[in-house]
This record gives structure tokens, C-alpha cells and sequence, in this order.
């Protein structure tokens, strides 16, 4: 099957939507199938060989962050231009409501279109003001995909119609092989994420801190992303700033190990997530979660069965939880092997099957239709059949 797949985000700035494309192409590459994903990117950055730059991004606010997204009639005439070389069986759209690319593809496509809707934002008033224009592009959808239930829930009260809820997809064995780090391990806490993002809730985490120390002074932090380091530890004292071990942008590999590492990963977020990646690929490592209670996340984690949760932005319930969790391994145990069971069913092997499971439903779906168009103009003029 010849796949396209776009993606809305920069391919420069990597984030959970580029993730889930990244991994869904080399899942659907190693199947054997022809895949090409348009995404935006500077014209000279490297990128893999299935992916194919639409220009570079501009950072637009969006959905309580700031993404970067590609618009305007320059991206227009390359997305024509990928979708005439692509010749594809099957498009797949992601946000196709943004701003972005996937909106432009939505309207020049022509065939079967799959759109994935990854934004859980039940409050968007400009999702609501810009209907009317994205109404005709959504029309010509054949299949929509939400990867959670607040995410489809965002779909249905802003867009209208339905979709299948399919989760993001994670090489389970990928972290669950990883090697920990002795530099990362002994009274460690995990946090992965934009640094200077508010939603993902450093902040929270920081003013728990204090807290966490005065009980487990051997306590140590450790922050992995990108962002402003000094303004991250301000509003801490002095002299626990040092309890704080910042190590930048981590590859995969060191993700993976990272996760493998730390005593407890801790996940503050305080809203706009519509899934968690980061809660499954803790999971599949087989680190014990302690997470903010959003509708989303609470949901990934079985409800708290496969992980903790604490009340949102409550930074003494963060800390209560956190030094219980530090003081009981017996307890950590139990969460990493409740974590790990869970965590298969969004494993590739099954989510990668649920979607070409649709892929296959509107290809098919198409072909009927074109048979019973061949089938009445045969009739009309009074052909013979093949």
C-alpha cells in the first residue's frame, strides 16, 4: 500500500505528534508498505529518507502552547506537488483542524483521507469561530481517528460527526530492553519535557520540591528537555539548587535509558494533554508513575492502577505522594509490574494493526464506490464489462 502521511508539526522541534508519525512510518515501512510523510522543516536539516520538508515553521500559540506550524500559498503548492508524485492509496491527515499542513492537504486530496485528532481542548472558542471554513475540508475525511476519549470528545462537540479512539503507539520492547544508568539511579526523581512550558508543569514539581527534600534529603531531580535552566530552579532555595541535575535534550536511546533509571517518574502536567506518551513509554521502562490527575491521564494509568495520581497543581499532594513512593520500594515494584502489563495494549503490534485496519476499510470502501461508478457509466452508455 503506497501511505502518506502528514504531519502539522515541525519536524525540527520533536514533540508527541512527531513521535507517533516518526514511529507509525517505520512500523508501516518494516510491514513492507511505501510510506512518505510531508512534514515542515528547515531545507537543511537532515531528515530521514521517507520524509519530505514543506518549508520551514513559524511558532504560532495553539492549544496552550506554541507550535510550530506551515501555511500559506508556498506550503499549498508543495503539498500539491507531494500528493501528485505520491500517488497514494491512502492519506493520512493529522490535525487536520490546525492551522498547518493538514488542512491544506485536506483540501487538495483527493481519494481516501484517514485524519487522526490528537487535540483535547473541550473550550476552543477558535476552533468553534473557524467551523465554517474547516467544514468543507473535514467533509471530504473517510475515516477519523481520535487518540483518546477526550480527544474525540474535542471532535464531536466542535467538529460534529464521530471517530474511533486509537491510542499512540510505543516500541514497548524498545524501553522495556534499555539499559539503566548507575549515574541516574539511588533517590532519583524523573521529568521529561519542555523546560519553560507552564502546561507541563515544571513549576508544579519545583514548589513540591522543598517539601520532598525536607523528608528525603538524598533526593535528586533530574530534568531532561530543553529550555531555561536558571529561570527552572529561581524560586528554588539556594542550597537545594543543587539537588537539581539538568541534562539538556536526550536521543532516544538515553530517553529510554533515563526511564529505565529513575526510582519514580513524575508527570505535573497541568492541562491541554489529550493522551500522556510520556506516561506509556515510563510504563514500558518499567518506571513507577506518579502523575497529575487530567481526565487523559488517568485514563492511560487504568484509572491509578497502573500509576499514581495527585491532584492537579497541587504541589503538597505531589510531594506527599513522591516521598511515600521514595520511602516504599515494595510499592514501586508493584506499580512498575502493573505498569508494565498495562502497557502492552499500546504496543505497535496492536495499534499499528488497529490503524491499517481503517487504512484498509476506506481503500476498500473507494474501490467499491469506483466499481459502481464504472458500473453505471457502463450502463448509461451501454458498454460491455471488462
Amino acid at each position: 500500500m503506497r501511505i502518506g502521511i502528514v504531519c502539522p508539526y515541525s519536524w525540527d522541534v520533536p514533540g508527541g505528534v512527531q513521535f507517533h508519525i516518526r514511529d507509525l512510518a517505520e512500523h508501516l515501512l518494516g510491514l513492507g508498505h511505501e510510506v512518505s510523510v510531508l512534514a515542515p522543516a528547515d531545507d537543511d536539516t537532515p531528515l530521514p529518507p521517507y520524509v519530505v520538508s514543506a518549508g520551514r515553521a513559524v511558532p504560532v500559540p495553539y492549544n496552550g502552547s506554541v507550535a510550530r506550524l506551515n501555511f500559506g500559498f508556498l506550503s499549498a503548492a508543495r503539498v500539491r506537488r507531494w500528493l501528485h508524485e505520491g500517488a497514494f492509496d491512502v492519506i493520512h491527515i493529522h490535525e487536520p483542524a490546525s492551522p498547518s499542513l493538514g488542512l491544506l492537504a485536506c483540501w487538495a486530496a483527493q481519494g481516501p483521507i484517514v485524519a487522526t485528532f490528537h487535540t483535547s481542548n473541550p473550550r476552543s472558542r477558535a476552533m468553534i469561530a473557524a467551523y465554517p471554513i474547516l467544514q468543507p475540508a473535514l467533509e471530504k475525511i473517510s475515516a477519523r481517528i481520535a487518540v483518546s476519549e477526550y480527544a474525540r470528545r474535542t471532535l464531536v462537540e466542535h467538529l460534529g460527526g464521530d471517530a474511533v479512539v486509537i491510542p499512540n503507539g510505543v516500541d514497548v520492547d524498545f524501553f522495556a530492553a534499555a539499559k539503566p544508568n548507575p549515574e541516574w539511579q539511588g533517590g532519583t526523581l524523573g521529568f521529561i519535557g519542555r523546560i519553560d512550558e507552564p502546561r507541563k508543569g515544571l513549576p508544579v514539581l519545583m514548589r513540591a520540591l522543598p517539601k520532598i527534600l525536607a523528608e528525603r534529603p538524598g533526593t535528586r531531580l533530574l530534568v531532561a528537555g530543553r529550555g531555561d535552566e536558571e529561570e527552572a530552579v529561581e524560586s528554588l532555595p539556594e542550597e537545594m539548587r543543587s539537588r537539581v541535575e539538568f541534562l539538556g535534550m536526550v536521543s532516544d536511546v538515553d530517553k529510554a535509558r533515563f526511564l529505565r533509571s529513575v526510582d519514580v517518574y513524575v508527570a505535573p502536567n497541568t492541562g491541554g494533554e489529550s493522551f500522556g506518551i510520556i506516561l506509556v513509554e515510563a510504563m514500558s521502562a518499567g518506571a513507577p508513575v506518579l502523575a497529575s490527575d487530567l481526565d487523559a491521564f488517568a485514563q492511560v494509568l487504568d484509572q491509578g492502577a497502573a500509576g499514581e495520581l495527585f491532584a492537579n497543581e497541587d504541589a503538597d499532594a505531589l510531594a506527599a505522594a513522591a516521598v511515600r513512593l521514595l520511602g516504599d520500594p515494595k510499592r514501586r515494584q508493584e506499580l512498575s509490574e502493573r505498569g508494565s502489563a498495562h502497557v502492552r495494549r499500546f504496543d505497535w503490534s496492536t495499534v499499528g494493526a488497529d490503524i491499517l485496519s481503517v487504512y484498509e476499510t476506506v481503500t476498500d470502501g473507494a474501490a467499491a464506490v469506483a466499481a459502481d461508478e464504472r458500473t453505471g457509466l457502463r450502463a448509461r452508455f451501454g458498454l460491455a464489462r471488462d
